[in-house]
């Protein structure tokens, strides 16, 4: 399966630049948030396949104005074409916005979802706005990464976490892919595609 990863900041080549086929071959496309509804809408349009996406920690708007043709999948657990999905937007508490979590609070969402990765049988990917804690965050206030996504990687063993928030312009050294223990991270700063072997569950 091919996907699409989106995050932070509008692609150009795919939104004011974008050209008929430049969404070809693509089977999903996920966005780990602060990303404009409209552009969302755009691209579920013209690329023809689903679009799941989280709340970044500016998404205020999307209470009024939420992205049409897409599917939110925060505290929600989608199983598509047999990829076993989970959903935790949202950054770290640091200015007491809406879509900010304590790690507390982060545990309790994912304590929640308990009975339904068990249903399923475990989870394949994780898609998310801030990094689990000291896999690909920031050491500033605002970009830290998040202990309780990391006891969720310990716990469960998905094949992949996606997420955005941490812009790869903030530091040269900022990686696209960290390997956690066998675990893919994968920051989805603009854009990056992967592919994802699909198995029988």
């Amino acid at each position: 399966m091919r996907i699409l990863a989106l995050a932070d900041e509008e692609c150009l080549s795919l939104w004011d630049y974008y050209a008929p086929g430049k969404l070809d071959g693509y089977d999903l496309i996920l966005s780990c948030g602060d990303l404009k509804a409209a552009y969302l809408s755009f691209l579920v349009t013209m690329g023809k396949t689903p679009l799941f996406y989280v709340h970044g920690n500016h998404d205020t708007s999307y209470r009024q104005k939420p992205p049409e043709g897409c599917q939110c999948i925060d505290d929600k657990l989608v199983i598509y074409q047999g990829l076993r999905i989970l959903g935790l937007g949202g950054s770290m508490h640091y200015s007491g916005g809406e879509h900010q979590y304590t790690d507390a609070q982060m545990r309790r969402r994912i304590r929640r979802l308990r009975g339904k990765i068990r249903r399923a049988g475990g989870v394949d990917l994780v898609v998310t706005h801030t990094p689990p804690r000291g896999l690909g965050d920031n050491n500033d206030y605002a970009h830290r990464g998040s202990e309780a996504l990391r006891e969720l990687l310990d716990k469960y063993h998905p094949r992949y976490l996606v997420h955005g928030h941490v812009h790869l312009r903030y530091g040269v050294d900022i990686p696209r892919e960290i390997d956690y223990h066998g675990i893919k991270i994968i920051n989805a700063c603009e854009r990056y595609a992967f592919d994802v072997e699909q198995t029988e569950q």
